[in-house]
């Protein structure tokens, strides 16, 4: 065999497998990557629409109960409800009830008085399943009851009653049983789809989401990488022939001219000399854009990861104008930010209302005892000195009755003092610090800076600090064992300081089990926009608490 055969068949044959590995390996990353960033995509819109029903159900059986309507929804009379059900109290998916078979999912509350049922607007369920961003052609999310049917439209058969299409699939199967996961397996219509699913329980009620998307879409990408390769690994391999018969040239000419050399050499002249210049950089740029590539992907992974782990301060910045999918996730981002955000604004605006709740009624209570009851005792008092004759015992009734009358006025001036609507919060403890310590041998200092004129503190600023006063100074009386208690009420420019301290023998902050006092001490201050320090060491018990001023 000839050195230039040879020197062909060995070089074609490197490179051929060289290029061959170098493009199956590429190949099997790309799918890999694509696999992880499309299942981690799809378990990110799957939390996204599973929080977002998990709230909706939440907030309407909140606002079912606060209501006492007994029935608001004409789909209850095709409803034939089995008496287990109909004394049940909760979340019910009541489907296979329905004359229809409409997706129904309805709230029912039991008392001695009546059962109350409403069933809850599907089309708002709907609005959250149908929201397909970041899910392409032939991605859907939708719902499975636990008898294994769906309880959505299906997109691929919206003239379908979502109850007549049987969904027995893995995913399905495994969440029922309590595994929420991902992978790749027929669905529903018996084609390849990625598959994210877990089972939403909210109360007595269990379905399985799902959010899917087609195989065959997916590798859309993968198959155009497939056919690159395959052009570009024949366009250079034909290079490399080419290139290897120039190389074999370049090798075997050498050689002759060698052997010619040689003989020239032979007789005696040395001046025979041959230069051979090679380059080639095709194949090094080839890799370094695979390798960006792969590095591109593994951003979006990682990002897609965070986000579907709900760390949504997680940095992330598109690789290009052009990069759609970098863009959704961050879209993503920001709608998830926006519902966390609106979750925690309606938590305390609910807070400030149930509290503002119970500070009316109080304030109503302590109007009735006072102009109710009083007028009524002052009346009695009256009847007493004038028309008892007997000394003693109108000594005695009027005792009882101005103690009656104190206590009331006692009462009175718990629920709601009457001072704090007409001179504020700092007149109102000075009144109350001094009514206490007539009936403690506790030493109570009250230090007063309020501004008693044009004053920034509002009204419900100024009944959470009373309250939060009380609160304190009853911890104190009655746990602490404490001897001396200092209080700082300080109106400032921008903020309204409250400071309190006790010598009582304190607690630990890591292993205390907090009471529902310093509970709702914290939920006061929180529904004040404010914030609180607590320092608990043994004889030097301090809360620092701030709240903004209201302008």
């Amino acid at each position: 065999m000839h050195l230039k055969t040879l020197i062909l068949i060995i070089i074609n044959s490197l490179i051929a497998l060289v290029i061959a590995l170098l493009s199956f390996s590429s190949y099997q990353q790309f799918s890999n990557v694509l696999n992880d960033r499309i299942l981690l995509q799809l378990n990110s819109i799957k939390t996204l629409k599973q929080n977002q029903i998990e709230h909706l159900l939440k907030s309407e059986w909140e606002r079912f109960e606060t209501s006492g309507v007994f029935s608001q929804n004409s789909d209850i009379s095709l409803l034939k409800l089995p008496d287990s059900i109909k004394k049940g109290n909760g979340i019910y998916d009541l489907t296979p009830y329905h004359i229809a078979k409409k997706t129904t999912i309805a709230f029912i509350s039991n008392s001695k008085k009546r059962t109350r049922i409403k069933v809850l607007d599907y089309n708002k369920i709907k609005k959250i399943l149908l929201e397909r961003t970041g899910m392409g052609d032939s991605g859907e999310s939708y719902l499975v009851g636990q008898d294994f049917r769906m309880r959505s439209q299906s997109r691929f058969y919206p003239n379908k009653t979502p109850y007549t299409i049987l969904v027995k699939t893995k995913g399905v199967t495994n969440a029922i049983k309590g595994k929420n996961s991902r992978g790749v397996f027929e669905d529903y219509r018996g084609i390849d789809v990625y598959s994210v699913y877990s089972q939403i329980v909210v109360g007595k009620l269990k379905m399985v989401i799902l959010s899917e998307i087609d195989v065959d879409e997916v590798t859309i990408p993968l198959k155009e990488l497939r056919e690159r390769l395959a052009g570009l690994t024949l366009a250079i391999f034909l290079l490399a022939v080419m290139l290897s018969l120039f190389l074999t040239k370049i090798i075997t000419n050498p050689i002759k001219n060698m052997q010619k050399s040689l003989r020239i050499m032979a007789e005696g002249d040395y001046n025979q000399t041959n230069e051979f210049i090679k380059n080639s950089k095709e194949i090094k740029e080839m890799f370094d854009a695979l390798a960006h590539l792969k590095a591109s992907l593994q951003g979006a992974v990682k990002f897609s990861d965070d986000i579907g782990k709900m760390n949504l301060h997680s940095d992330f910045k598109p690789k290009s104008p052009n990069d759609l999918l970098g863009k959704s996730l961050l879209a993503m981002r920001d709608k998830l930010i926006e519902f966390r955000n609106n979750e925690e604004n309606t938590r305390i605006i609910s807070k400030r209302m149930l509290v503002n709740g119970m500070e009316n009624e109080r304030r109503r209570l302590a109007r009735e005892l006072h102009d109710g009851i009083g007028p009524y005792l002052t009346s009695l008092k009256h009847y007493i000195e004038n028309r008892v004759q007997n000394e003693v015992k109108k000594s005695e009734m009027k005792k009882i009755v101005d103690d009656t009358i104190s206590e009331i006025r006692l009462m009175s001036n718990a629920l709601m003092p009457a001072s704090i609507d007409d001179f504020g919060i700092g007149v109102t403890l000075t009144n109350f610090i001094e009514s206490l310590k007539k009936s403690t041998t506790v030493t109570i200092e009250y230090e007063d800076l309020t501004q008693q004129e044009n004053s920034n503190i509002t009204n419900h600023q100024a009944i959470n600090l009373f309250r939060i006063s009380q609160e304190l100074i009853n911890n104190s009386l009655k746990h602490a064992d404490a001897k001396n208690i200092r209080i700082t009420l300080s109106e400032f420019d921008d903020f309204i300081s409250l400071f309190y301290f006790d010598d009582g023998i304190g607690f630990d902050l890591n292993t205390v089990k907090l009471g529902l006092g310093i509970i709702n001490i914290k939920e006061r201050v929180e529904i004040c926009n404010g914030t609180i320090t607590i320092n608990a060491a043994p004889g030097n018990s301090t809360f620092e608490i701030e709240l903004p001023i209201e302008l």
